[in-house]
């Protein structure tokens, strides 16, 4: 559910609760004290890796986001992101990452990842990105797509079958072939077609969607139901 006011994801004090994960000591509670200072939200449990937060979840609060970074040893953040989908659906997920490759959001959007962070983002916008993700958005910042994307707000919410039919089926094809690992050029291999006829497509649905990069198709196919993971 995207009701973010429910008693399971909020404490007595109406703050939400955060499990953050870092194998970075002085970078993790650095970042614990920068949270703790925002009214809205507070750090009840800290981890070094993947298998941390599992521990974390067994036996304290129940946390409405984990923000982990992605580099982590034991268990790192694609593989806790993959656990926390099978076992904590509910629990949203934010990463922070010094990687902003589209082919690395996309596949952690596969895995269910409401948000991604880069290090260097100024205190503000992490606590706008802890906003956006506790609401049910999608956050992401990197330099390639501009500071945040936030589409379909209520996360539950699925485009009809009707809106979806506005897409014809050549680019119904390539928003699914678009969230998988495939560079644009094996996209073109795939659907028959030349790199250029594909920018074109691209181009097309970047206007017609209203989204700035492959990650903002990524998310708007995911959200609508065109593709399922």
């Amino acid at each position: 559910s995207s009701d973010v006011c429910s008693s399971d994801l909020m404490n007595s004090n109406n703050t939400f609760n955060i499990i953050l994960a870092d194998d970075h000591i002085l970078l993790r509670d650095a970042l614990a004290n920068l949270i703790n200072s925002f009214d809205e939200f507070r750090v009840v449990a800290v981890a070094g890796n993947g298998e941390e937060v599992k521990q974390a979840l067994g036996s304290g609060p129940r946390p409405a986001i984990i923000l982990m970074d992605l580099s982590m040893p034991v268990l790192d953040g694609f593989e806790t992101a993959r656990w926390l989908q099978i076992h904590h659906p509910d629990i949203r997920v934010l990463i922070l990452t010094m990687y902003d490759s589209e082919i690395t959001l996309i596949r952690l959007l596969r895995l269910g990842v409401n948000g991604f962070l880069k290090k260097d983002i100024h205190p503000a916008e992490l606590r706008s990105a802890l906003i956006a993700v506790a609401a049910g958005e999608y956050y992401y910042s990197n330099r390639t797509t501009g500071k945040i994307a936030s589409l379909l707000r209520n996360s539950d919410e699925k485009r009809s079958p009707l809106e979806n039919a506005t897409l014809n089926d050549v680019e119904i094809q390539f928003l699914r072939l678009a969230c998988s690992d495939l560079t644009y050029k094996e996209i073109a291999h795939e659907m028959k077609m030349t790199p250029r006829n594909i920018d074109s497509y691209r181009d097309a649905l970047f206007d017609k969607l209203d989204v700035k990069s492959r990650v903002g198709l990524a998310i708007y196919a995911i959200k609508s139901g065109i593709v399922n993971f």
